[in-house]
Parts: structure tokens; C-alpha cells; sequence
């Protein structure tokens, strides 16, 4: 099977931030369908989803599951309660599959991350299961041993999302029979090389064909070089700034405390990219 390009979407608010923008998942989504996206990741780090209320990720689930594209769901949340009541929502909408983040704050050890994961896992089987590794977002790195013992403890797990850098920490999750996407444009070629099955892209959210183009070759080198720019702004402002100048009706409001692009950011921003 060919490696696959997916986007971690944005999620359209509205109201500064205050509410979702329900009018433009569907223009949205339309536009990361007509670029060669394969699928996106829902309310993941792109996708703001640690910071919306579970009605709010009800909601936007049901958005992104209406779609064209196939739906990995991020269902990780700062409670194991939370993560297993997202996870059975999402397999109730019938997505491609569900994703779930080491929670947030607390440094837990094996044997807790281990028993939030199988709960995740069980909540939304028989859907494939993914753990999401994001070592920077969590506090702490899911260790390799707790993915070991988790696929001997249930039998939906079908692969992992890892967003680390250097290569050298993504190595270690590279496990036989796994299916792990990258998640640092920079590293998709290395890790594709390596036996990764994709990408899961956040820059794929505003500039999708330039890493299905990545994908493809196996050559990220240029995605890695405009996802270094954009990391020098606000991201999520700025790439839903990106999507609205190509056509797409998406406000640029972030969910607070978030914040948005000054007027000199965007401008820098766009004269830069476009």
C-alpha cells in the first residue's frame, strides 16, 4: 500500500475563538479533499481539541465524520473518563479509526498510561487504535514498553502518530508490525525510508500539496523548510490566515488562551508563503 499524506485538520471557530464556526468544516474539508489528502486527524494539536469541552468535540466529530475524507479522531483528553467517552462517541460515527495523546500535566508512569490507553482502546474497539506521541505536548515520552505491553493487551492497536524530533527519538516506535505516520515534516522522508507508512501533517492543514508532494517523492526537504517558517508566527492563527487566502471561508480565531496574528505577523506571514 502506498504511503499515506493526512491532515491534521484546523478546527473553524468563530467568535474570537468563543465557538465553533459549523459553516466551514465543509468548505474546508472540501478543499483538503481536491489537494490529494488521504484523510485527516480531527481535533489533534492542529485541531485544538484539548481545549474544547466535550460538546465541542461531540460537535466537530460529527463535522469531520459528514466529510469526504476519512476521519482519525483524536479522543485524548485530560481524564481516562473523558478519553473513553470520546473514543466510544468516535467509533459511534463510524471513523476510520481513533487517536489517542499521552494526557497532559502529570508525569504517569507505566502502569497508568498503560491502563488509560487499553480503556481508550477497548472504548472504541474493534476501530483501529493509534497512541499519539508528542513528547513536547505531553510533558513526557510514552515509553516504547508501554506500546509493547499495550498491543499484547488489546488487539486493536494498529499503529502510532509520532510528532518527536530528532529522527533519533522516532526510531525507537519504528516497531515491526506497527503502522507509524510522522509527524515532523522535516522527518517524513527519513522516516519513510525507515519504514514509516505516512505522514500526519499539520503543515498538510494549509499547504496539503506540498506534503502530499513530500509523501510522494519520499523528499521532505522543502516541507521542512515552510514548516520552520511558520513556526516562526503563531501556528494555528497563521496557517487558518493561509487557508483563508486560498479561497476558504476559515476565520483565523483560536481558542483563548491561544492568541491571534498581529497585523505586522500576517503580512510578514503571507508575503512570506504566498
Amino acid at each position: 500500500m502506498s504511503a499515506r499524506t493526512i491532515a491534521a485538520a484546523l478546527t473553524p471557530l468563530r467568535d474570537g475563538g468563543a465557538a465553533l464556526d459549523e459553516a466551514a468544516f465543509d468548505p474546508y474539508l472540501e478543499f483538503l479533499a481536491t489537494k490529494g489528502i488521504d484523510g485527516v486527524l480531527a481535533l489533534g494539536t492542529t485541531g485544538e481539541g484539548i481545549l474544547l469541552s466535550l460538546l465541542e468535540r461531540r460537535t466537530a466529530l460529527t463535522r469531520f465524520a459528514a466529510g469526504p475524507l476519512p476521519v482519525l479522531a483524536h479522543c485524548g483528553a485530560q481524564t481516562t473518563a473523558d478519553t473513553v467517552a470520546l473514543s466510544a462517541f468516535a467509533a459511534e460515527l463510524g471513523v476510520e479509526a481513533v487517536a489517542v495523546i499521552a494526557p497532559p500535566y502529570y508525569q504517569f508512569d507505566e502502569e497508568a498510561l498503560l491502563a488509560h490507553f487499553a480503556a481508550a482502546a477497548r472504548a472504541c474497539a474493534p476501530l483501529p487504535f493509534y497512541v499519539y506521541e508528542l513528547e513536547r505536548a505531553s510533558g513526557y515520552a510514552i515509553p516504547v514498553t508501554v506500546v509493547e505491553r499495550l498491543r499484547e493487551l488489546v488487539d486493536n492497536v494498529k499503529g502510532m502518530k509520532v510528532s518527536d524530533a530528532p529522527f533519533a527519538k522516532v526510531e525507537p516506535y519504528l516497531l515491526d508490525g506497527l503502522d507509524v505516520f510522522i509527524g515532523a515534516e522535516a522527518l517524513i522522508g527519513a522516516g519513510l525510508a525507515a519504514g514509516a507508512v505516512g505522514a500526519v501533517s499539520a503543515l498538510a492543514s494549509a499547504f496539503p500539496e506540498v506534503v502530499v508532494k513530500a509523501v510522494r517523492s519520499g523528499d521532505s526537504t522543502a516541507a521542512g523548510e515552510l514548516r520552520a517558517l511558520v513556526e516562526g508566527y503563531p501556528r494555528l492563527p497563521a496557517l487558518k490566515a493561509v487557508v483563508a487566502t486560498r479561497g476558504v471561508p476559515l476565520r483565523e480565531d483560536v481558542r483563548p488562551p491561544l492568541r491571534g496574528l498581529t497585523d505586522a505577523e500576517r503580512s510578514r506571514l503571507l508575503a512570506a508563503v504566498l
